[in-house]
């Protein structure tokens, strides 16, 4: 009795009464394809085929394949397009600031433990590594990148999440003292320059 809506109503309904479920379905799903075939091989109309859902519920719930993959993989608690839509909102000289603010302002509030599984997670599966190098460098630091119009954009967005990676597993891993309870102002003096030379500035 229960077996029919199940089959039926994922497949074309907009919005099924089970909101919640589709969403954990896709989620679910999305792990599974994007270690399989990576980020740029998971496509939004494979992982809902996957779940059983219509591709429209991924935009409906997570804004696309950047909010899916954030929630599924990353366990980050924004949504990636709003937050490199406020990192690109200000002076070009002050992206390096907004970055380390950024950072500090999603993780800190909850006490980095997404950031450490992430990393954990990362550190013991190659293809989430490889999944994340797609993600974290192709379609989130190089759009930075690119926003700034600098050469050398792959180098430098490799360059940025040393500076942003390294940030996080001090802080929020390894928990190295007086750098993990430092305040926001005093991050933000030490580390956006580094940024700002890497988005921007001589290499050489």
């Amino acid at each position: 009795m229960n077996q029919g809506p199940r089959q039926t109503e994922p497949k074309r309904r907009g919005r099924r009464a089970g909101g919640e479920d589709t969403k954990a379905a896709l989620l679910a799903a999305a792990r599974e394809v994007f270690v399989e075939r990576g980020y740029e091989g998971a496509t939004v109309r494979s992982i809902a085929a996957r779940a059983g859902v219509d591709a429209a519920m991924v935009n409906h719930w997570f804004g696309g394949k950047e909010g899916l993959f954030a929630k599924a993989v990353l366990h980050v608690p924004v949504d990636i397009n709003a937050l490199v839509d406020r990192l690109l909102d200000g002076p070009d000289e002050e992206l390096g600031e907004r970055i380390v603010r950024n950072f500090i302002g999603v993780w800190d509030p909850i006490g980095g433990g997404p950031f450490a599984a992430m990393v954990r997670s990362v550190t013991s599966h190659d293809q989430v590594a490889d999944v994340l190098r797609g993600f974290f460098v192709q379609t989130l630091l190089k759009r930075l990148v690119t926003h700034m119009g600098s050469a050398d954009a792959e180098l430098r967005a490799t360059l940025l999440a040393s500076q942003i990676f390294g940030m996080g597993m001090v802080r929020y891993v390894v928990r190295f003292e007086p750098f993990a309870s430092a305040d926001v102002e005093t991050m933000v003096k030490a580390i956006a320059p580094n940024l700002q030379r890497y988005l921007s500035g001589d290499l050489g």
